[in-house]
């Protein structure tokens, strides 16, 4: 059985812009996009729709667990729709609870809707590109105080900067680190893609390596003993290279029971090219998601740490690999409460919400 299907066109090109749902012919691929409940992740295909016939052809044979995934962590029941003020196409999603029913039950609500992001076809036509919409960046209030030395490189094997002057358990955080060499990238078994939650379990932020882990740590306690990964590793597939993205909730929490999984996915960039590559990571408190190089792999998180019932939670940019890597860019926000209308029988009055969603049980 799927869930929440759905199908919708895209400029074939690269274009940013988004298409009205009855675009079609010269210079248009279509995206079908469905949710599978026997593992609670979305996929997609890009192919052919064929108006007349009323029939998908995906690009590539196989069935869906064959196809990408639209967020390689914990998001479920996507759905998209055309804003055609602006011209782009986003997507809502459904992030749901992972912790236990009575603690749903003790906050009062369970579950929560995504940030609300645009996507198009990026310039190969093989994948979605995923990006928070602009509207967000209008919560920014203040921007963190900049490492010192900003700009430098973080010290490898345990190399570890605080970001302060924000309260980070509500920040937009977009970074771009620069790899100043690849010759100490670990080889990789090319039969180790098919896994790559896997791999990132094995090769976790604490696991010092080559070319990385280098990342954030996020709703991290002062002492470091909770606090959830967000980060890059570079291996080499025969004479190529790949870069790995994780979110490593291993260390989330300290509270007994929590769910700690570790997501994971391939970014389909050319990093023996760039020799950098790119992070975006939306923190709300109980749900962090990722976007690396520049959206074309996403990864979205729920983590319950203990210690935001007694204190506050710091961020960190690290690196653990055995060479150092530099920060070129580090645009920490702090994010405000979003402003969001709501339609009672009196009409439209505005209410404060935590961020871009409601949460209800």
């Amino acid at each position: 059985m799927a869930e929440c299907p759905d199908l919708f066109p895209v400029a074939a090109r690269g274009a940013e812009e988004g298409l009205d749902t009855s675009a079609s012919g010269a210079g248009v691929r279509h995206v079908l996009k469905v949710s599978m409940p026997d593992t609670l992740e979305d996929y997609y295909a890009v192919g052919t729709y064929d108006d007349a016939a009323d029939t998908f052809t995906p690009d590539e044979d196989g069935d869906y667990r064959s196809w990408r995934r639209i967020d390689r962590g914990h998001l479920y029941a996507s759905k998209t729709f055309f804003d055609a003020r602006r011209s782009r196409r986003v997507l809502w999603a459904w992030v749901n609870e992972s912790d236990s029913d009575a603690d749903d039950v003790a906050r009062g609500w369970s579950g929560l809707q995504s940030f609300q992001r645009a996507l198009w076809l990026d310039g190969g036509g093989k994948q979605l590109v995923q990006w928070p919409v602009e509207e967000i960046e209008t919560l920014r209030t203040r921007r963190a105080a900049p490492l010192q030395g900003e700009g430098a490189e973080v010290e490898p094997a345990g190399g570890l900067r605080e970001v302060t002057g924000i309260v980070s358990s509500q920040a937009d955080v977009d970074v771009v680190f620069e790899i100043p060499s690849l010759r100490r990238a670990e080889g990789l078994d090319p039969s180790r893609l098919a896994d790559p939650d896997a791999l990132c379990r094995e090769k976790g932020a604490s696991v010092q390596g080559g070319v990385g882990p280098f990342g954030l740590l996020v709703m991290a306690s002062g002492d470091l003993r909770e606090h959830t990964a967000v980060f890059f590793k570079v291996f080499r597939l025969l004479h190529e290279y790949t870069v790995l993205m994780c979110t490593d909730l291993s260390r989330s929490s300290t509270k007994a029971g929590v769910y700690r999984p570790t997501h994971g996915g391939f970014v389909s960039v050319d990093i023996e090219k760039d020799m950098s590559i790119s992070l975006r990571t939306l923190i709300d408190h109980s749900i962090v998601e990722s976007f690396g190089g520049g959206g074309r792999t996403c990864v979205t998180a729920r983590v319950y740490p203990e210690h935001v019932a007694t204190g506050s939670s710091h961020l960190y940019v690290f690196s653990n690999g055995s060479d150092a890597v530099k920060v070129s860019k580090l645009e920490p926000w702090e994010l405000a409460s979003a402003s969001v209308n709501v339609d009672d029988d009196d009409g439209l009055v505005g209410s404060s919400v935590n961020m871009c969603r409601s949460e209800e049980y």
